[in-house]
């Protein structure tokens, strides 16, 4: 088990990949190698062979696209257009390149090849603004720039504890000493499926600053959780977990929620339906083997009003699942862009590749169907979709009145952005005050 140290520095590394003058210079240089390759003085190359490279990148991208939402189908949900033009466009390039080595003269290759790798970065670029995936460089590297120790340097579950009585925040209690560190800790560590024998990918664990005093503060926590496709190394780069924290703690005198973000999935491509089902004991993963894991190796708070779930995309339908399937475990909900329901693609295949056509083993777990029949008048909701999210924020809403009517103290959060990260950064860091003030951290 190791602790890991964020450095953060201005710098190159820091430059924006999605606003400023990197995509526009990436955008001019792609498009200006694009008409390199598209140009040729040669007649056969406008009869021949440009139609050829161009029919072959339409017929790749379609297939592609095919590929990934009819066939393989490792997202929940369809491909963008635009994502899928902008890979379209990366495809030309690739095969205006092909086409138009042969024809030039071992010189002129490496000038071909470039080009080529030009409009392929244009491409990716473009991509990477849709999603917002990669903000900076520093995001996409992240998990290689880090620093480790171990995780006994920074913890332990045998000091002394502050107490707080009934009716105050920790908050309200809380001194912090003079010695107390500037920043958070960050540790990666397996958590073992001890009772579901699922096998999870390494869990991230952030310990903000007061968790190293003494007496120590019994913190809240956060088992938070990434999209499908994805890793609990998005929440680290993409999602800079660790900047929103330690800013939360300063903000706070030191104080910020335990964050443990778990893996649900198992792989990169993996659909678990975070449920109990042949695709795997997930639900059983989060909701016990997780929790007791915390319990062994952290000193937080125990009471259910004190534990909090959160995710996005797949992250969020999964948190909203324990929420309602766990409920004496997780008694805050935060469902970043979730599902109205877990999904291979259709309730019918769901059921019959994860359940074996059991309708009402499904219905037994499924969110909106355990909120039809049961309530939950103890449990603190919030459901945030992006404004410009047409296909994930009706499902929202959706999943939004029915915790409504099931009772669940519930609110509504809509932020501007689709389906990415421009939505789901803001998603937990707004909530973050939300989330501490539902769990007793701060009044």
């Amino acid at each position: 088990m190791v602790i890991t140290h964020a450095v953060i520095a201005a710098g190159p590394l820091d430059w924006s990949l999605v606003t400023g003058w990197i995509p526009a210079a990436l955008t001019v240089l792609g498009l200006a190698a694009l008409a390199v390759l598209l140009f040729s003085r040669r007649r056969r190359w406008w009869t021949r062979w440009a139609p050829a490279a161009v029919l072959l990148a339409v017929l790749v991208t379609l297939a592609l696209r095919w590929a990934v939402d009819d066939w393989l189908q490792p997202f929940p949900d369809p491909l963008p257009p635009d994502v899928v033009a902008w890979t379209g466009v990366a495809v030309l390039g690739v095969c205006l390149t092909l086409f138009r080595i042969p024809l030039l003269r071992p010189r002129h290759w490496a000038g071909a090849a470039l080009c080529g790798l030009l409009v392929v970065l244009l491409g990716a670029a473009q991509i990477n603004r849709h999603f917002d995936q990669y903000p900076t460089a520093r995001s996409a590297l992240n998990t290689w720039l880090i620093r480790t120790t171990t995780l006994a340097d920074a913890t332990g579950t045998a000091e002394p504890t502050l107490p707080v009585p009934p009716g105050k925040a920790l908050s309200d209690v809380w001194r912090p000493p003079p010695d107390l560190p500037k920043d958070g800790t960050l540790s990666k560590s397996p958590v073992p499926g001890a009772r579901s024998g699922f096998r999870a990918r390494d869990a991230y664990v952030y310990l903000p600053p007061a968790y190293r005093a003494s007496p120590r503060p019994l913190l809240p926590v956060i088992v938070l959780m990434a999209g499908q496709p994805g890793s609990p190394d998005d929440w680290i780069n993409s999602g800079r977990l660790v900047g929103m924290m330690n800013a939360f703690a300063a903000a706070h005198r030191g104080l910020a929620p335990v964050v443990v973000v778990a893996d649900p999935l198992g792989s990169q491509f993996a659909n678990t339906l975070c449920l109990d089902s042949r695709l795997g004991n997930v639900q059983t993963y989060l909701a016990t083997d997780v929790p007791d894991w915390i319990r062994a190796h952290l000193q937080v708070a125990a009471a259910r009003t004190s534990w909090a779930v959160s995710g996005i995309s797949f992250g969020g339908t999964c948190s909203l699942q324990l929420g309602v399937n766990a409920p004496r475990v997780y008694g805050v909900v935060n469902d970043i862009s979730g599902q109205e329901a877990p999904t291979l693609g259709s309730r019918k295949k769901t059921i019959d590749k994860a359940f074996g056509g059991d309708a009402a083993a499904f219905a037994r777990v499924a969110p909106l169907d355990v909120m039809a029949r049961e309530r939950f008048p103890d449990t603190r909701a919030a459901f945030v979709a992006g404004r410009s999210d047409d296909t994930y924020r009706p499902q929202q809403r959706t999943v939004y009145e029915a915790a409504r009517a099931a009772g669940m103290r519930a609110e509504w959060v809509e932020l501007p952005g689709g389906h990415s990260w421009q939505v789901w950064r803001p998603g937990l860091e707004r909530q973050l005050p939300w989330i501490a003030r539902q769990t007793g951290l701060i009044p």
